[in-house]
């Protein structure tokens, strides 16, 4: 036990801050010294577009220089250190597996359910670690006791894999999934509130929000839907998948029941890492997606039986939480934000190209939707690509169809500037 002790009280110093091994503090300690000055002098706001404070946080990504990655909607890459401490648990779990990953890693997940819990604003005991998005929100889909004929309210602009859980409930258990339909960029929070409420009839019993929309980036007025859902008497949930580590919030701001999300996207966590938040008192009703002895129990870890797991990318989120928390939830939402309107406003301007996303700060942040009359957005995301290593993605799903463009904090604006001379030249080809 003096041994167990001894070698936990090292992994957690190895997950410090920018503690004495992360490759940062070795590497770059005068300049982010430097920065971190800077920044403390700055509002958010002034600090977006501080090229000086940014390259510094550049340089903590290993990303490919011969392309332009603008897809972090889909996953983010992690940071070196959140990587050298996958590797460093990897290397360690691979002298002795069974013991390293069951007795020695698997005493670590408590410190990252506090470190998640605090960039959350909950309690530890609300948080469960998963791997993605999908397993977090499908626990509470599968989960919940539903009865034949109760009601769901979606939209047809949520997550497919979410919309397709709710339909195999239908299928296997008789409930009634219904589906709003949106056209967006919509900027009028009593529009968006107003269809919700509409649809609600004496049976419904759950409305599903996708906090920010994945393939356009409109942010939903969670709280007032989630308010006026709480007024009828229905509970929320909410899939949080692009809004976790990008949005400046926390999770009891949004006043919902149920919160789901992966942190593999804009929190730059090991890719394969997700979280799920329940609020306390409705963690007894949830059955779990995978068994455990105590399926009723208000214990949030029966939701993590997972059998065997990476132990090293659970490990690997506390790292990225670090990182996340030395730059700022504030400031990052504000660099993004700033990185989408600098190259879709410069977009606007070019003839034939659109923008599908607000420039509004309450209702979009970095992911925004794009198109050049004529081209489907799979000619245009082939184009940017083969012709300009711009690799984006195009989205074709219901009433949306536009190529998605996500920048993230290591984005340069030189990659911007790239993007827009892309799309002035391939929409001056298009034209001619």
């Amino acid at each position: 036990m003096t041994e167990r002790r001894k070698f936990i009280q090292k992994i957690a110093g190895l997950t410090a801050a920018f503690s004495a091994p992360s490759l940062i503090q070795q590497a770059w300690a005068a300049e982010w010294s430097l920065a971190m000055q800077k920044a403390a002098a700055l509002s958010p706001q002034e600090l977006a577009n501080n090229e000086d404070y940014w390259s510094v946080i550049q340089q903590a990504y290993t990303v490919n220089p011969n392309m332009v990655n603008l897809n972090n909607g889909g996953v983010s890459p992690s940071p070196r250190v959140v990587q050298e401490a996958v590797e460093r648990f990897n290397q360690l779990s691979n002298e002795a597996p069974s013991y390293y990953m069951w007795r020695i890693l698997d005493q670590g997940r408590e410190p990252v359910r506090y470190k998640l819990a605090t960039l959350a604003g909950t309690s530890p005991d609300e948080i469960a670690i998963n791997r993605n998005a999908t397993e977090a929100l499908n626990t509470v889909i599968f989960g919940y006791p539903f009865k034949a004929g109760d009601e769901v309210i979606g939209t047809k602009q949520d997550y497919p894999n979410m919309i397709q859980a709710y339909r195999q409930r239908a299928l296997r258990d008789g409930i009634v999934y219904n589906q709003l339909s949106f056209d967006f960029p919509i900027e009028d929070d009593n529009t968006i509130v107003a269809a919700f409420e509409k649809a609600i009839t004496p049976r419904t019993k759950l409305i599903h929000i996708t906090h920010i929309i994945n393939w356009v980036g409109q942010i939903m007025p969670v709280k007032k839907i989630a308010a006026m859902a709480h007024a009828h008497g229905i509970e929320v949930i909410v899939d949080g998948a692009h809004s976790f580590g990008l949005l400046d919030f926390k999770i009891p701001d949004l006043e919902c029941d149920y919160f789901g999300t992966s942190l593999h996207k804009f929190l730059s966590a090991p890719i394969g890492s997700g979280m799920l938040w329940i609020q306390k008192d409705k963690i007894e009703k949830i059955w779990p997606l995978l068994c455990n002895d105590k399926p009723l129990s208000n214990d949030i870890r029966k939701f993590e039986t997972l059998g065997t797991r990476s132990f090293p990318i659970e490990q690997g989120i506390g790292e990225a939480v670090n990182f996340h928390m030395a730059i700022g939830s504030k400031r990052k939402e504000e660099r993004v934000r700033y990185l989408k309107n600098y190259w879709a406003t410069k977009a606007l301007q070019i003839p034939g190209v659109k923008i599908h996303t607000s420039f509004k700060d309450k209702y979009a942040c970095g992911i925004c939707g794009v198109t050049i009359d004529g081209m489907t957005p799979a000619a245009l995301d082939g184009a940017l690509y083969t012709n300009y290593k711009i690799h984006t993605v195009g989205i074709v799903w219901e009433n949306i169809s536009c190529v998605r463009i996500t920048p993230h904090v290591y984005t340069r604006l030189e990659d911007l500037d790239k993007l827009v001379a892309a799309l002035t030249q391939i929409a001056a080809k298009q034209k001619a």
